[in-house]
């Protein structure tokens, strides 16, 4: 304290400024002691002790007065020594705020919460049951049902924490103590069957019609090895369920054929009787089989009803070669694969559809969804000219000549016809088209 204290007093001589004294009234110049620093520094402590012990010395003009080497510090100066010089002490890190929070942060156990969010308390004490009955935990993954589809792994790893890990089980606990009593209660009566619970059912007989009373009096006579919460229902509807996969000690399992015995399907289908397989007549569906046929069947009336109307001939080659004409086509229209025979005065061109039969239709040359589904009318005049009119919105080209909608155009033998880029050649029969104008004039001329 003395040596702070000194230490403090110097500081302020220096901060007060020039003191009169006997120097300055001998006439001497004083000296003038100042310091730069604006703010008062704090000394740190090991600046104090070196101060507390440099001071003394100076005081007293040398080293402090000696003691003997037999002779013991008294407790004064035990007292002055611990103050002054303090025993060396390794020194401890003291983390930043910032770094105390996240360490503090980090003690939480981060795979708690996550194990805690996929983990339902429900599935805990479902999986603490499971495992009491079956001690299989291959068992507990296959056989028990939990509010999400769990691993292996995953089941084992939640099995070793709750045993082992000290904060997920105590936090397990506290969740499944709060758990509602009949959510407990749903959750007991879905616990596996142990060995030792299936061996007791399976000594009822298949043959017998064992009611609730029979496992009514299993419980009765076993409360030791069946589990707190089975009901008679309960070991009802497990020993069929035992009975149905042949699992009862009366029971027998016919063993599979070896070798040559096992049939395959083939063979399985062979043996069976068909005799045995029909069944009563379904009117309904013979009605609907019935119409379907009608259907069917007008449909292929109403197509060859349409055939003397336009013929389509399948060209093998080009095309190119002379058509044969008959004494009923009075012109051909030829594309790329098939040719259009004209036999009436009148035909329309354009594209089929469900609701629209026309003549000739332009799909079965290529694409023809540009088409519109009326495109055009051929028609034959009494002088033996041939005229095509446009009635779609596209346009027609006659030899390269575009025939807007609405207009016609005269038709010459040998006329290249193109139709949304489906190009055809017209070809007349001359010598049934010269009996017709022949037949004209004399008409004319009566």
């Amino acid at each position: 304290m003395a040596s702070g204290a000194t230490s403090r007093s110097e500081d302020e001589e220096s901060l007060a400024g020039p003191k009169r004294g006997p120097a300055a009234a001998s006439g001497a110049v004083p000296k003038r002691r100042s310091s730069s620093r604006f703010i008062k520094r704090k000394k740190f402590d090991d600046e104090l002790v070196e101060s507390s012990l440099a001071k003394p010395s100076r005081a007293k003009g040398g080293a402090e007065p000696g003691r003997c080497s037999g002779s013991e510090p008294s407790s004064s100066e035990k007292k002055k020594v611990s103050k002054a010089v303090p025993a060396p002490v390794a020194p401890s890190p003291v983390p930043a705020p910032g770094l105390a929070k996240r360490l503090k942060k980090s003690k939480q156990p981060l795979q708690v919460t996550k194990d805690l969010g996929r983990w339902k308390p429900a599935d805990d004490l479902l999986l603490i049951n499971a495992v009491l009955q079956t001690n299989d935990l291959s068992a507990v993954h296959l056989g028990v049902k939990f509010s999400c589809r769990f691993t292996l792994r995953e089941i084992q790893e939640r099995w070793y924490a709750l045993l082992y890990d000290p904060i997920i089980s105590k936090l397990a606990c506290q969740a499944m103590r709060q758990l509602h009593p009949e959510a407990i209660a749903a959750i007991q009566s879905k616990v596996l069957f142990s060995k030792a619970e299936e061996l007791l059912l399976s000594r009822v007989g298949s043959s017998s019609q064992p009611s609730l009373d029979t496992f009514q009096d299993l419980l009765h006579k076993h409360p030791d090895v069946f589990y707190p919460s089975r009901t008679a229902k309960a070991l009802q509807l497990h020993w069929q369920l035992m009975k149905q996969y042949y699992l009862l000690e009366d029971q027998t399992v016919q063993p599979l054929p070896k070798g040559d015995q096992v049939l395959n399907f083939s063979d399985a289908e062979d043996m069976v009787d068909d005799s045995k397989l029909k069944d009563v007549r379904d009117e309904v569906l013979e009605h609907e089989l019935t119409v379907a046929d009608r259907r069917q069947k007008r449909e292929i009336r109403q197509l060859e009803q349409e055939l003397h109307k336009w013929q389509v001939l399948v060209d093998s080659i080009t095309g190119m070669s002379s058509p044969d004409f008959d004494s009923q086509t009075l012109a051909v229209l030829r594309g790329r694969m098939v040719r259009y025979l004209m036999r009436s005065r009148e035909i329309t061109l354009g594209r089929a559809t469900k609701d629209n039969q026309i003549d000739v239709d332009l799909a079965l040359e290529g694409p023809a969804w540009k088409i519109s589904r009326k495109q055009g009318v051929i028609k034959l005049k009494n002088n033996g000219d041939f005229f095509i009119a446009n009635e779609g919105r596209r346009p027609i080209y006659i030899d390269g000549r575009p025939v807007l909608g609405g207009s016609k155009w005269k038709l010459n033998n040998n006329s290249v016809v193109e139709i949304a880029s489906l190009r055809f050649v017209f070809l007349i029969n001359q010598d049934l088209i010269a009996l017709i104008k022949a037949e004209a004039a004399k008409l004319a001329q009566q």
